[in-house]
């Protein structure tokens, strides 16, 4: 946003002028960092450069690989001796994702008018999270910037490895479900039809799971075009349906609540509640905006709520700790009981983060056994599928041969 400022010079002068900022409390402290003490700022609207940077926010496409690889670079640069403005144009240079280049070249545009990163960054909110500004800005503030920006690292590093591990662990059911999908509705197409007009021309009495099987069967063959619409209106209907604002309630309550990915959602909550919140204690972030960052960090509306009722108890002076200790059904009592003792000790920060190295690492050993444990579901579940077709279209065989006799 563009914003027209008034400010008093240290010679007791006054300055005038207009910047571009991110808010008021951006262009405050860039000020004061030149300097000079506000005494008023007005909003102007967008500026160009601004309205630029919303619209390429909106269509910037960084993978969370390369935020990572951005993090990393960008600390072992500063910490070489290599100057923000120098770092990110070398970085400019080096990367090769269109929209990455053009939003350093933004970034590096506002350094050198005097901008700060954490600024440039939350131009792009699409691209980087709250939580990733929200660290950065402690880190200028804090005079750490290159320690901050590698413990953003750090922390995309280890979500992005849980998230990877987690779907790759469902990849396997999720082929194996999709195949079955496609070949059952090819047997009804073309295998009943054949089958069906073999009991019809020998007038073989159908028990009803044959009948059912042979219904569907004429039915796919003779509609094959809107059969194979229906299945994939079916698919895009389901992603929509689970997508729905009204359906995230009942989702997030199974998804916690199922017997082997209930246990697998809790404990992935909890790591990466800890982990937040530790990375932004740390990093100098107050206890209030870190519980307010988490809580967007956090997918699942039962855990938002959670942090929401934390934030609300530390505004009042309550212990940080009575928020999970009241819902021990999402957090488990470690949570609860290690928070305290980081309360009473002063190293609240320390604490979470051995939570979060502890459930983090449990969460890994699950997703390991995954797929060990999925598999002979599966199994059954194909085995029952295919048993059942098998006795609906042999059992009439079986009473054809039985009338020959």
């Amino acid at each position: 946003m563009l914003f027209s400022y008034s400010a008093k010079s240290k010679e007791g002068g006054i300055v005038e002028g207009t910047m571009d900022a991110v808010d008021r409390y951006a262009l405050s402290r860039d000020l004061k960092s030149r300097g000079l003490l506000p005494v008023s700022i007005s909003e102007q609207g967008a500026s160009l450069s601004g309205k630029l940077n919303a619209f390429l926010g909106k269509f910037s496409k960084v993978s969370v690989a390369e935020q990572i690889i951005l993090t990393k670079n960008l600390s072992g640069m500063l910490k070489a001796g290599l100057s923000l403005y120098r770092a990110l144009l070398v970085l400019q240079k080096q990367t090769k994702n269109p929209s990455l280049n053009k939003i350093l070249t933004s970034i590096s545009a506002d350094i050198n008018g005097g901008g700060t990163l954490s600024s440039g960054f939350a131009k792009f909110p699409n691209v980087f999270s709250k939580l990733f500004v929200s660290m950065a800005r402690a880190g200028e503030e804090s005079g750490n910037l290159a320690g901050a920006l590698s413990d953003i690292g750090l922390n995309l590093e280890k979500a992005y490895s849980l998230t990877k591990k987690i779907r790759g662990a469902l990849i396997y059911p999720g082929v194996i479900m999709s195949a079955m999908v496609v070949i059952g509705v090819l047997m009804f197409a073309f295998v009943v039809p054949t089958l069906s007009g073999t009991f019809k021309e020998l007038g073989v009495v159908l028990p009803l799971s044959t009948r059912i099987l042979v219904f569907m069967g004429n039915f796919f063959s003779n509609n094959l075009i809107l059969t194979f619409m229906i299945v994939i209106g079916a698919g895009v209907g389901l992603t929509y349906l689970f997508r729905a604002k009204f359906m995230a309630k009942y989702i997030d309550f199974a998804v916690v609540r199922l017997p082997l990915i209930g246990t697998l959602a809790r404990e992935l909550n909890t790591a990466r509640t800890a982990r937040t919140m530790s990375s932004l204690l740390s990093s100098g972030v107050s206890i209030t905006r870190a519980v307010e960052i988490t809580e967007d960090v956090v997918q699942n509306i039962y855990y938002k709520k959670v942090l929401n009722d934390a934030k609300i108890l530390v505004e009042k002076g309550a212990p940080f700790s009575e928020a999970f200790a009241a819902n021990l059904k999402l957090y488990p009592v470690m949570m609860s009981e290690m928070i305290e003792v980081g309360e009473e000790t002063g190293k609240l920060s320390d604490m979470l983060l051995q939570i979060a190295l502890f459930y983090e690492e449990g969460v890994e050993n699950k997703t390991k056994n995954l797929s060990t444990i999925i598999e002979p579901l599966l199994m059954i579940v194909i085995g029952a599928a295919v048993g059942f077709f098998a006795i609906s279209m042999i059992s009439p065989l079986y009473s054809i041969l039985g009338s020959i006799e």
